[in-house]
């Protein structure tokens, strides 16, 4: 994926920009990023916070774990939830 791609994904998800360099995904939204190199893929799921520096990708989830990759190496993003909805836990209480 180029850099403009994932800035127009960004862009339509409504994502905000922090201090930090981090652009947020809003209240109910996360993404569920797709990745491969050299014939291995993983899937980085419930992605909060991406944040481009070069070519990489920091990522933050919502336990405030971070990671990385490399931009060119995601193949694809889903955006999940809907602005302003709750984050739905796991379990069966709500």
């Amino acid at each position: 994926m180029t850099p403009e791609h994932l800035d127009m994904i960004l862009k339509q998800a409504q994502v905000k920009e922090e201090k930090d360099g981090f652009r947020v995904m809003p209240e109910g939204t996360t993404l569920t990023l797709h990745v491969a190199h050299g014939g291995a893929g993983m899937s980085m799921p419930r992605v909060e916070a991406v944040k481009r520096d070069g070519d990489l990708l920091w990522v933050k989830n919502g336990k405030k774990e971070m990671g990385a990759v490399v931009t060119a190496d995601v193949f694809a993003v889903l955006v999940e939830g809907t602005a302003g909805s709750p984050t739905r836990r796991p379990g069966f209480g709500s």
